[in-house]
């Protein structure tokens, strides 16, 4: 995907931001459209650079449809004789909601027991973000994050659970500000009783 450079300079600080300049665009006509179609002067000061604000933050948003979650994992893949449980808990979570493409959020528990390969701690919480940095439902997620670790590092087992809350319940709908959705999806040595155990105890502690 080719990306234009847009340099702004304001007070001596230099901003850099790459984006799809089609991509920018044409987001940036429709987002100007919809915003006449809700009755708004778009020529208004406050929402005249709106439309172009609006497409970089989808964009940006969105970016994880051109990420490879899988890469990621590879890129520090190591040979360790180490089987016991490794958990990355509370990463925090920032996604869309396809439904109404409005935002959730909430944070996200991953382990994963090594048979003979490890991977570097932060290509978990880039996994999380790859996945969730798209238009999601939450049970989705959870099973993407889930499958791709599986199927990249092989382990004896992985568990992912995402808490979160989303702002189609709690900003229209039914507007229940206080609702957590939990998910969960397990394989291998987490589907025993005890493995499975483990791990929510683990994640239920208090974070040092």
């Amino acid at each position: 995907m080719e990306f234009s450079i847009n340099e702004t300079e304001n007070k001596g600080f230099t901003k850099i931001e790459k984006f799809n300049q089609e991509t920018t665009e044409q987001l940036m006509f429709h987002y100007n459209k919809v915003l006449e179609l809700l009755g708004e002067d778009v020529n208004r000061e406050g929402l005249k650079q709106t439309p172009l604000r609006v497409a970089k933050a989808m964009q940006f948003l969105t970016q994880g449809y051109h990420i490879k979650p899988e890469d990621i994992l590879r890129s520090a893949m190591f040979k360790e004789d180490y089987r016991q449980m490794v958990i990355v808990k509370d990463i925090e979570v920032y996604s869309m909601c396809e439904h109404h493409m409005l935002p959730f959020v909430g944070r996200a528990h991953v382990a994963y027991i090594p048979d003979g390969t490890i991977t570097g701690l932060s290509k978990i919480a880039r996994v999380v973000d790859a996945f969730a940095r798209r238009l999601q439902v939450q049970e989705r997620l959870t099973t993407q994050i889930k499958d791709c670790i599986q199927d990249t590092l092989k382990p004896l087992g992985v568990a992912v659970v995402i808490e979160a809350t989303h702002m189609c319940m709690s900003m229209r709908g039914v507007q229940k500000q206080n609702a957590i959705t939990t998910t969960s999806d397990f394989t291998g040595a987490f589907e025993k009783v005890a493995t499975r155990e483990e791990f929510i105890r683990l994640i239920s502690s208090k974070t040092i």
